[in-house]
């Protein structure tokens, strides 16, 4: 038996962590631009990353490591992405960590901005000189790892165990665009004093990260820096599996939904669930096809019950389906039931004051087996196009 407590903070608030964000020069207005994370004692570390074939160069330098390495620091820049730079951009690494005097073990860097652009050694040198290793400012560094978000994504939990021993575990995150099932333009650093061995949390990892990281989509494009990254320093010496695999999937569903919620210009949340498909492998193709639809996003945006668009985008994903078994439902609002249009005035009405909503379901049971999945997904409107289009500048 175990009890997890929601609780306010940073991961500055776990025993042994200290972090801190500062303007290193990278972002013009001023803005934190670079930050760390530190522990004197070397933590276990765990990660995953982009399925993008071209993956960054703090993602190569990471993976030179090997499996089950420990580490005491992470360096975490934004407006740089350090990607498409080749051997440089690992090189460039190498070099920075060279010139830091603290007491590092085997340093990671995990960078996000603009791609193909040379890593500004000097400036992050300079910044990084300036760090207070004793700095216990979570706010500071979630402001430094934010490109185009609109907030900071925190959450803290508590784990009080059986026998009388408990944990904390923490997640600081960034991450509104470019985000795509298969992880996306985000980067989510999870902390805990936790004593969990590298077997389970890799493990829980990769279970968790299919129902969660990879659930959400805000415009279908994939990163070459995504990045989720667990450091358990053991501190407080209170560990059970089935515990820490619930509330790290508890902490990576948060970040997830914080990340799809801020999807640049983002106003609504869908849930999509898909029900009663042949498996759920067919689930998960259908669900994470309508998170990804374009049409479905924007008539999300226009609040606009269209359900032709969500059925047409369950045919075209391919999966076995039957209009005449087909139920679509926004919350519990039938619109199309067996072959069946259920759209006069009044359920419209209702449909669209679902709608209308920040956050709701759109349901749509298959009706040819037993299959689930839920992707989570938002609406696109003018402001992602502004944004994007003026990004580099």
């Amino acid at each position: 038996m175990f009890t997890i407590l929601p609780i306010k903070g940073y991961i500055d608030q776990i025993d042994g962590f200290y972090c801190d964000g500062i303007h290193a020069g990278l972002k013009p207005n001023g803005n934190n631009d670079l930050g760390f994370i530190y522990t004197k004692e070397a933590c276990t570390v765990a990660a995953v990353f982009t399925e993008n074939k071209f993956q960054a160069a703090p993602l190569k330098h990471f993976l030179q490591y090997g499996e089950n390495f420990k580490t005491n620091f992470v360096l975490i820049n934004s407006k740089n992405a350090n990607a498409l730079t080749g051997r440089k951009g690992i090189e460039s690494i190498n070099t920075l960590f060279s010139q830091l005097d603290f007491d590092l073990i085997n340093p990671v860097m995990s960078s996000t901005g603009v791609i193909g652009n040379p890593l500004p050694i000097e400036k992050l040198v300079n910044g990084a000189k300036k760090f207070d290793l004793t700095a216990k400012n979570g706010e500071n560094l979630s402001k430094a790892i934010m490109t185009t978000d609109a907030y900071p994504k925190t959450c803290m939990y508590e784990v009080k165990l059986e026998d009388g021993t408990s944990f904390k575990i923490g997640a600081v995150a960034k991450g509104a665009g470019m985000i795509n099932p298969n992880l996306a333009t985000m980067l989510c650093f999870i902390c805990t004093d936790a004593a969990a061995p590298y077997e389970d949390i890799k493990e829980a990892l990769n279970i968790n990260k299919e129902t969660t990281f990879n659930a959400i989509s805000v415009d279908g494009d994939t990163s070459t820096n995504d990045t989720v990254m667990v450091l358990a320093n053991g501190k407080s010496n209170a560990y059970d599996k089935e515990a820490f695999k619930e509330v790290l999937r508890l902490v990576m569903h948060d970040m997830a939904m914080l990340m799809v919620a801020d999807g640049e210009g983002a106003k609504k949340v869908a849930a999509f669930e898909v029900i009663n498909a042949k498996d759920d492998k067919q689930a998960e193709i259908a669900a994470k096809a309508l998170s990804n639809s374009l049409l479905v996003k924007t008539a999300l945006f226009g609040e606009d019950p269209n359900f032709g668009r969500i059925a047409s985008t369950i045919g075209a994903s391919r999966i076995d389906c039957d209009e005449e078994k087909l139920v679509i439902s926004y919350n519990d609002v039938i619109v199309f039931n067996k072959g069946e249009i259920c759209f006069d005035a009044a359920t419209e009405a209702k449909a669209f004051e679902v709608l209308k909503k920040d956050k709701y379901k759109i349901i749509c049971d298959i009706g040819l087996g037993d299959g689930k999945f839920t992707a989570y997904g938002c609406d696109l409107g003018y402001k992602y196009v502004e944004i994007n289009a003026d990004y580099r500048s």
